[in-house]
This record gives structure tokens, C-alpha cells and sequence, in this order.
């Protein structure tokens, strides 16, 4: 039985529709993320799980309980929001012990639960201050907690960590992380932030327009999108996308760039014989065109290695994310930090082909 089931669910303002047919099953103790860009509805979707608004169309059920007609209070959930939405006027402790109080649990196992959640999240010593005590991190624990303490059959987070900054974003995300692997909890997380969706993730789904891109493990999202926008939103910097056309010679794929000077095989599995001759999209991570030593020297049957133009280089300490001009198009690959690569100079590149990706060009979705 999935802990959470959400079949052909649509929502409409008017006549315009926000969500068109979501159809996701998330089993027990998986951590599934809505990700994708602002306005694609996932945050409408989680609304309408959590009950806070309600479907046009389609069901929601819960530990396969239908949700038809329950109310928020009743669906046994737990929300964390971005803006913390923590009670001003109270301590930590009221503030995360104020739901049990509304639902009447004895005494004796609220400070049970208080207990063991402010010791599971370190905030023991912050128990009698007030959120306005508290730094950004500090209140998002807080938030967290008083979601712990009901120990729900699921959790919902509303891009909880948008408002923190860059180090302490990656400190709450190693927290989560964390919390969920000791837990095994069933949590629906939204953020437009692929970073957390790729390192928090059971499984992803993908979201444009109202719509499921694609829902699957974070491996498979990031090396087999099922179409160019998943290719081309996850990723930082994305996944190259490049015109060709496929030909065969002596058994082998090739995909043939520009005016044919440019050729990179292609695994026959990745697009049968029976393709040749069509116009494809080439999608190629920007980490498969790195420097020599990277794939070439250690796997040269799968590297191909090519003289390109650099166009611009950009240094971000951890590496180097080069624009460069392959068969006429601007292709961003990554090498090294210590490389030292010229604008305008041509660099030989290693190209790993194993994990080239081929496209529709007219339905955009990957071929088979």
C-alpha cells in the first residue's frame, strides 16, 4: 500500500489549469521532491495533499485512506513551511508543543515527545527562548520539530530552506537528510532548487506547466531525462543540447554535428538503425567534455578526444566551467582548477560518449 496515492488530480482557476492529470504513488519511508520552476504548480499540489486547498478534479489518499472531504487537521500530516510560521509570543517549547495541547495529549507524553524530538535536532538549549531569539536556522529546526513531535503518517516541507543562506542551506539539507535516514518517515518535499532535489531524494518529480515530467531515482533524472526539459532544467550548468543527424558506417552510430567535420559515436543501444538518417537532439553533460587526463588516459575506448575552441572560461575554486564553440555551437564543459585554458585559444577536450543522450526533436522526448 503506497503511503501517499494522487491519481488524475487537475486544479483549475477559471478556465486556466494549474495541475493536468497528477499521477504519482509514493511508498513508505520514501523521500519524494517536487522540483521545477516557479509557477509549474508544485507547491498547489502539496496544498492540495496537505487539504489546505482542494482539487478540481481527481483523488488524494493517505496511508489508503481517501481524503475526500477531510479536513487539514484530520489527514494525520505535518507541514514545515518557508516562512517557519512559528507563534511569536511563545518559547520553542510552546511552540512545538501547542498541536498536542490542541489535540489534548496528556502531559507526560507531550514531554516525551518534546524531549526526544529537541534532543534529535540539538536544540535543547533554545527550549525557553523566543523565535525572535533565534537565528534563521536555529527557527527552521524549530519548525521542523513541532512537525516531529506528531509523529504523522506523512510529512510535507514547503521549500523550507529558501530563506537561509548558502551555508546554512547545505547544513539544514545534511541535517534533513539525516533526520530522514534515522526516521525513515514518508516526506513530499517542493524547492526549485536542484541541488537539494538531487542530494535529498528517494525519488524526483519533475514538474513543468502543470504537469509530470518525470518521476524517478535522482540517477536516472540527472544521465536518462525522459525529454529536453528535464535535460535542460536539471543539472547546474545543464546538459548540453545540439542539433545532428544520425549515420551508421560499418555498424556503428554516429552523430554527425554542423557540417560534418564534428562525429561522435553514439551506442547503438541508445537509438536503433533504424534511426539513421534523422535529425536528433545530442544532449551531453557538461562534465563528459573535461581534460585529457580525466576519461581518455584511463578509458580511451569510450573517450573521444577533440580540438575545440575555448570561447570563456569561468573559475569556481572546485573547478572551471569552460564555454566553448563545438561545430559552430556554444557547449559548456567543465575541467580542472589547476588547468589554465587561454579565450580564443582551440584545446584538445576528451569527450566521454557513454552517457550521450539522443532526442526528439519534434516531441522532445528521449529515444529509446
Amino acid at each position: 500500500m503506497s503511503a501517499l496515492a494522487i491519481r488524475d488530480v487537475w486544479k483549475r482557476y477559471g478556465h486556466l489549469p494549474v495541475l493536468k492529470g497528477i499521477d504519482l504513488d509514493i511508498d513508505n519511508g520514501e523521500f519524494t521532491i517536487l522540483v521545477g520552476p516557479s509557477g509549474c504548480g508544485k507547491s498547489t499540489l502539496l496544498n492540495i495533499i496537505a487539504g489546505l486547498d482542494s482539487a478540481s478534479q481527481g483523488s488524494i489518499e493517505i496511508g489508503g485512506r481517501p481524503m475526500d472531504g477531510v479536513a487539514a487537521k484530520d489527514r494525520n500530516i505535518a507541514m514545515v513551511f518557508q516562512s517557519y510560521a512559528l507563534y511569536p509570543s511563545m518559547t520553542v517549547r510552546q511552540n512545538m508543543t501547542f498541536g498536542m495541547e490542541c489535540r489534548r495529549v496528556p502531559k507526560r507524553q507531550q514531554m516525551e515527545a518534546l524531549e526526544r524530538v529537541a534532543k534529535l535536532l540539538q536544540i535543547e538549549a533554545l527550549l525557553d527562548r523566543k523565535p525572535s531569539q533565534l537565528s534563521g536556522g536555529q527557527r527552521q529546526r524549530v519548525a521542523m520539530g513541532r512537525a516531529l513531535v506528531r509523529d504523522p503518517l506523512l510529512f510535507l516541507f514547503d521549500e523550507p530552506l529558501s530563506n537561509l543562506d548558502a551555508k546554512l542551506r547545505v547544513e539544514m539539507r545534511m541535517e534533513i537528510k539525516r533526520l530522514h535516514a534515522r526516521l525513515g518517515s514518508t516526506i513530499v518535499y517542493v524547492t526549485h532548487d536542484q541541488i537539494e532535489a538531487m542530494t535529498l531524494a528517494t525519488r524526483i518529480a519533475v514538474m513543468h506547466q502543470g504537469e509530470v515530467q518525470q518521476f524517478a531515482d535522482p540517477d536516472t533524472v540527472y544521465n536518462r531525462p525522459a525529454n529536453l526539459f528535464v535535460a535542460r532544467f536539471m543539472g547546474a550548468p545543464p546538459m548540453n543540447t545540439l542539433p545532428a543527424r544520425l549515420a551508421a558506417e560499418a555498424g556503428q552510430l554516429w552523430a554527425v554535428l554542423g557540417d560534418g567535420t564534428v562525429r561522435l559515436p553514439v551506442p547503438v543501444a541508445l537509438g536503433a538503425m533504424s534511426q539513421v538518417g534523422r535529425e536528433v537532439v545530442l544532449g551531453i553533460r557538461p562534465e563528459c567534455i573535461a581534460e585529457q587526463t580525466r576519461y581518455f588516459d584511463s578509458d580511451p575506448a569510450s573517450t573521444l578526444l577533440l580540438d575545440i575552441p575555448v570561447e570563456m572560461t569561468e573559475p569556481t575554486g572546485a573547478e572551471t566551467i569552460v564555454l566553448l564553440r563545438l561545430a559552430g555551437h556554444e557547449t559548456l564543459g567543465r575541467i580542472a582548477p589547476d588547468i589554465r585554458l587561454r579565450a580564443g585559444n582551440t584545446a584538445r577536450f576528451a569527450v566521454d560518449i557513454r552517457k550521450i543522450c539522443l532526442f526528439d526533436p519534434q516531441t522532445e522526448r528521449l529515444i529509446a
